[in-house]
């Protein structure tokens, strides 16, 4: 592999599964080629290192607390990741991304092209809640900055001729989006 899309964050946590939710967005409508790969690293911390040493360039969706207006998206590129991953959060994985790009920093496989793609949440405290509206109705914009910053990369992303359904999609159990939403409304 190349290319790693990666999705961290906690979906039990309300805003905070911003990048599950937009990597599985990404997949139900987007196809990548052979080189690259499409994850959702939850809040694996540390057991991601695996996955960007066999990754040349890494593309990261995030919530981030900024301290802009929720579900405004910003997109920060290579050595100035590090400085927002973590930073102003409340979850489990709050210093994991950065002790993931430490470690693979030390192991020699720091991402040769790094993208976050954060997206400013209203609530990470919310246990069992969904995320909230300004931050859902971003995912589909989060989505398409994705597919730029790969193009740029030069990846050919293909959109798929007819989206995936959320039961074909990345998570296809009960923790999928749709299904999770509707047990949390």
């Amino acid at each position: 592999m190349t290319v790693l899309v990666l999705g961290i964050g906690n979906i039990l946590w309300a805003d905070e599964g911003f990048g599950v939710r937009a990597v599985e967005a990404f997949h139900r409508r987007y196809e990548l080629p052979d080189d690259a790969v499409l994850l959702d690293g939850g809040t694996q911390g540390l057991y991601l290192v695996n996955y960007l040493q066999d990754a040349d360039d890494l593309l990261v969706f995030d919530a981030i607390d900024y301290g802009l207006e929720p579900g405004t998206l910003k997109i920060v590129r290579d050595k100035e990741v590090p400085k927002f991953t973590g930073a102003k959060k409340m979850s489990l994985h709050q210093t994991g991304f950065q002790e993931v790009l430490s470690a693979a920093d030390l192991l020699g496989a720091y991402p040769k092209r790094l993208a976050l793609i954060g997206c400013q949440p209203v609530d990470l405290e919310d246990w069992g809640g969904p995320l909230t509206p300004p931050v859902r109705d971003a995912i589909g914009a989060a989505v398409e900055a994705a597919v730029a910053v790969l193009a740029e990369w030069g990846l050919a992303v293909r959109m798929r001729a007819v989206p995936l359904r959320e039961d074909e999609g990345l998570l296809s159990n009960d923790i999928g989006h749709a299904a999770y939403e509707r047990a949390s409304a």
